[in-house]
């Protein structure tokens, strides 16, 4: 057994008094100083801060990252000058976000993104993210407006195009030189200046007419890439089928190696028009010899300058034109033309296209009503540069002589006839030889 410890008696009245408890250990000085106190209540701002910024991040990032409520592509035009409540209300008011103008500038603000919106056109896409608009405003994703110049315009028609297309801005402080131009499709935001505009086709003719003549026949008679588009011009205005070109530009080289004229009718046309390209009605017989500089019955070798803006195919087929003799060519009433060397082998063609003419106009108009008028051969297909003409009655011609290098590659209209519209490009064509009253081809209204 374990022995108790023995039990101090105590008086009654000692045994009243409370025992005495320990004193509690003194704080320290450092525990009480100033700084720890501000730093504790630092600290607890900071881990309350913390959890409120985690927060918003997590409640930002699902608003930023959210579907948005556009049912389909929209397109939206943000003007110059915009500033971020002005974005945040176009882009609301158009139904691209659901949020209001303070979600879109805190969101522009946590993308750090203020300073990269841009103004333009932009096509935001279904069910766009906030994240997904602002970043195609600063991504400056711009909607390409697509312009198509066709081949054969001359500068003033191109230009004339440009003024009245609203999506271009800005004037032409002057009008570009004739043939200095691409014809080509070409892609634009809305808003783009009209000397941009210009400025690109010329770089664009540029390069590929530095191409073109880099890889050249050295044979060819034009000596700089000027006269190589001067003649390409004309080529591109006489077909406008592919398959032709080459052919084409074969003819008028063989013309200018012979020494013979060109006699191209749409030389006529714009030495009586210029740059309006289009004279309205078939040529007269009285302007097929008017002095003109450009007019090629009758000067000879190229005229001054070209007459209208050629392609790159016809760039191509003037620098690489087809081996070939011939001299002549003539619509073959089927929407192509046939070639011929010998001005007999031309008077042939002309009358077998006299022949299918005078059948269609049996079918097509009635001898009672109205006096016989020549119909119009199917028109080519190509580049839609020009409206072609129909035949008209002719006066009287003398009988040609036999072959000869000095024959005219193109019939001529007597006199003003009925509109041509059907017909794109005419052929180049020598006066009929046999009748007395020869029924001539006419000349192509441009």
């Amino acid at each position: 057994m374990s022995q108790r410890p023995p039990i101090s008696p105590r008086s009654p009245r000692a045994a009243l008094e409370p025992e005495q408890v320990p004193q509690p250990p003194k704080h320290s000085q450092r525990a009480r100083s100033t700084l720890v106190v501000v730093g504790n209540a630092i600290f607890t701002f900071l881990i309350v801060a913390m959890l409120l910024a985690g927060g918003v991040f997590f409640y930002g990032k699902k608003t930023i990252e959210a579907k948005g409520p556009l049912a389909e592509d929209k397109v939206v035009n943000i003007p110059p000058r915009a500033g971020m409540t002005d974005i945040g209300d176009i882009l609301q008011r158009n139904g691209v976000i659901s949020a209001d103008r303070w979600t879109f500038i805190g969101s522009v603000l946590a993308l750090n993104a203020r300073s990269g919106l841009k103004s333009g056109e932009y096509l935001f896409q279904k069910n766009a993210s906030l994240r997904d608009v602002i970043g195609t405003i600063v991504e400056g994703k711009v909607v390409q407006h697509s312009i198509t110049i066709p081949e054969g315009l001359t500068s003033e028609q191109i230009v004339a195009r440009l003024q009245e297309n609203d999506i271009f801005a800005g004037s032409l402080k002057e009008q570009p030189r004739e043939g200095t131009l691409l014809p080509d499709t070409y892609n634009f935001p809305r808003g783009t200046p009209r000397d941009q505009v210009i400025h690109r086709m010329q770089q664009a003719q540029k390069k590929v007419l530095a191409e073109v003549w880099a890889r050249r026949n050295p044979d060819i008679l034009v000596r700089s890439p000027e006269q190589l588009v001067t003649l390409a011009s004309i080529v591109e205005k006489e077909t406008g089928r592919a398959d032709e070109r080459s052919r084409v530009a074969a003819v008028f080289t063989n013309r200018l190696r012979q020494r013979i004229k060109l006699q191209s009718d749409p030389t006529i046309i714009y030495g009586l028009v210029g740059g309006k390209g289009t004279l309205g009605r078939p040529i007269k017989r009285s302007e097929i010899q008017q002095p003109s500089p450009y007019n090629t019955y009758v000067i000879d070798g190229l005229p001054p300058g070209p007459i209208a803006n050629p392609g790159r195919a016809s760039l191509e087929a003037t620098a690489n034109p087809a081996r070939t003799r011939d001299l002549f060519f003539v619509a073959d009433g089927t929407g192509g033309h046939s070639f011929t060397e010998t001005y007999d082998q031309h008077q042939k063609g002309v009358a077998k296209l006299r022949a299918m003419e005078r059948q269609q106009q049996n079918d097509t108009v009635d001898a009672d009503d109205q006096p016989p008028v020549a119909a119009v051969p199917a028109p080519a297909t190509g580049t839609p540069a020009a409206p072609a003409k129909p035949s008209a009655p002719p006066k009287a011609a003398p009988k040609a002589a036999a072959p000869k290098a000095s024959a005219p590659a193109s019939i001529i209209a007597n006199e003003p006839v009925a509109d041509a519209a059907s017909r794109k490009r005419t052929a180049k064509r020598a006066p009929a030889a046999a009748p007395a009253e020869p029924e001539p081809e006419e000349e192509k209204t441009q």
